[in-house]
């Protein structure tokens, strides 16, 4: 007569992912992670940047000394692989420039160029636009305890909380 839930499931493969991991924490945090790189990529993709990109270009606005791609790819929680190509496309726009650094003869350091930080400058705010659209979802005191719930995940899974 009727399907049961089981030949439902075998029918659409989808419905066994859901099932399985649907309601699983790290699958919601996987989510949310995937949609804010989402928005960010469509909010950047008019200036030419990827969200790896402007994440560099941020990160080197802050350290006007300069970073190695090591420093850069810990900082941005990449790899050395994905960081290098990074910076290759970066530099190869005129954002970036390397040169060897003043303290160590094997070290190159990364640094902004004027261009980059143009184009950090508009580009940032379309980042922080698609946070402050996200932000604006919650009353102040529930992004407030969003954050704390956040930092004590963070802290849980580090093992430090």
């Amino acid at each position: 007569m009727g399907e049961n839930r089981t030949t439902k499931q075998a029918k659409d493969p989808r419905a066994n992912v859901t099932a399985a991991v649907g309601g699983r924490l790290g699958n919601r945090i996987k989510r949310a992670e995937q949609a804010l790189i989402a928005r960010k990529t469509q909010a950047l993709r008019p200036f030419g940047l990827t969200v790896p990109q402007y994440s560099v270009l941020l990160l080197l606005s802050l350290f006007p000394d300069g970073m190695s791609a090591a420093q850069l790819a810990r900082e941005s929680m990449v790899t050395p692989q994905t960081m290098s190509t990074v910076l290759a496309n970066l530099e190869k726009h005129g954002l970036t420039e390397r040169e060897p650094s003043p303290l160590h003869q094997k070290v190159v350091v990364n640094r902004l160029t004027r261009s980059g930080r143009a184009a950090l400058k508009k580009a940032d705010k379309e980042a922080v636009r698609v946070e402050d659209g996200l932000r604006a979802a919650f009353t102040p005191e529930e992004f407030e305890r969003f954050e704390d719930y956040l930092e004590r995940a963070i802290d849980v899974l580090n093992g430090t909380g």
